[in-house]
């Protein structure tokens, strides 16, 4: 049992784990908040260009 614990003591395995679980999360929690602050403004510009394009004529000769 006490070789157990010592073995246990000095695995680092799931600390390596640990370490990219965090920083997955970091990207992704990153992601969304760019998404977040950019999505309104991508919108209101989709719209624009939108407007813009059906106003547009189309030259026929």
């Amino acid at each position: 049992m006490l070789n157990f614990i010592k073995n246990f003591r000095n695995d680092e395995d799931g600390a390596v784990t640990v370490d990219w679980v965090v920083l997955t999360a970091a990207i992704v929690g990153l992601g969304i908040a760019v998404l977040t602050s950019v999505g309104g403004a991508t919108a209101d510009l989709g719209d624009v260009i939108s407007s813009e394009l059906a106003t547009q004529g189309i030259a026929t000769y």
